[in-house]
């Protein structure tokens, strides 16, 4: 829903962005979010046992957020915006215990039609909006290989680091024909440490039935300077690369991924080389979902990692869905995982 607010002076004033006019007073903000909720059985990779569980995010994280952006003339706009995970099994806040408030994005900004959008404070990475973007199962942190790979490493695999980072400045390009681009710096923070840093970027194209991805980033620190040693002895920074493309057929929307980690540690380098491959197939007002993820680890890491998930995705609307699926993850040394269930999904 939607309503009007006084407008909020303040912001951060970029000289390449300010050649308009006078403000206006056209402003809005809007509340959304979505929440997902689901029911069924879990298991880790190397776990003695599952367990039935009712849990949330089975398709997407649930999220709440409010958004807003005031005219300030001439296709110059201030906007913002605060979002937050919770756990609708609980009505906990975050993700986890221990998760921010606004742990999705929290950040102000400024936004033209002709240079761009700049914003500062916690930013979705642009190595994560090409990670789900590019795998049938979206962002589903239950369900999709290609975000397990990718978040929830396991055996030293994966990349460091969450899928938004805190006390960034990102700059997002128009789109031209199709083409876009995100860069996204992250600051240390902490005194005499400006070394320790992270920035990424990513290239994407839509257009009709093509769409294409190149996405890269560079961390030096997890979620503090110097955490890195404390994970792995000797580990200095993590450089990770992925490219991902889609077709839509119309009979069915074909995906693929490829995704290259070097991880840089004095007592031996470990590097990471992936993929995934999926499918989305229209059926019966639904869509059928299927994919596959592999990666293995070399240097001084051997692990090899294969996961595979398959499911079903019924709109009983606009705003709301509901699901199946069945996801089985094989790390080696690991016994197997396992996870199946059904859920349901509506935005407002």
């Amino acid at each position: 829903m939607a309503f009007r607010m006084p407008a909020l002076a303040g912001g951060v004033l970029v000289a390449a962005m300010l050649m308009g006019g006078a403000a206006s007073a056209q402003s809005s903000v809007q509340l959304y979010g979505l929440v997902d909720v689901w029911a069924g059985s879990y298991k880790m990779p190397g776990a003695s046992g599952s367990s039935w569980t009712q849990g949330g995010g089975g398709m997407t994280t649930s999220y709440w957020g409010m958004k807003g952006e005031e005219s300030l003339g001439d296709g110059l706009s201030a906007v913002f915006a605060l979002e937050g995970f919770f756990r609708p099994q609980t009505g906990d806040y975050g993700r986890f215990n221990g998760d921010d408030l606004f742990s999705r994005s929290a950040y102000a900004g400024l936004k033209s039609e002709q240079l761009g959008k700049i914003t500062l404070g916690r930013l979705t990475t642009p190595y994560f909006l090409s990670t789900i973007l590019f795998n049938p199962f979206g962002d589903s942190y239950t369900f999709s290989p290609a975000v397990f790979h990718t978040y929830l490493g396991l055996g030293g695999q994966g990349v460091t680091g969450d899928s938004g980072w805190d006390n960034a400045v990102k700059y997002s390009t128009p789109s031209v024909n199709g083409f876009s681009a995100d860069l996204i710096y992250g600051f240390g923070n902490e005194a005499n440490k400006s070394g320790q840093n992270k920035w990424g970027a990513n290239a994407m194209y839509f257009n009709g039935p093509l769409s294409a991805t190149l996405a890269y980033q560079q961390v030096r620190f997890n979620n503090t300077p110097g955490d890195l040693d404390g994970m792995v002895p000797g580990f200095r920074r993590q450089q990770a690369a992925q490219l991902g493309v889609a077709y839509d057929f119309g009979v069915a929307k074909l995906f693929g991924q490829y995704q290259y980690i070097r991880n840089t540690i004095s007592g031996g380098d470990v590097k990471i080389n992936g993929g995934q491959a999926g499918v989305s197939v229209p059926l019966g007002g639904g869509r059928v979902l299927a994919s596959y993820a592999y990666a293995r680890s070399t240097g001084a890491s051997d692990v090899k990692r294969n996961t595979w998930a398959v499911g079903y995705d019924y709109n009983l609307s606009k705003r709301t869905d509901v699901y199946a699926a069945f996801f089985t993850d094989k790390v080696s040394g690991l016994s197997r995982g396992r996870t199946f269930g059904a859920g349901i999904r509506t935005k407002f």
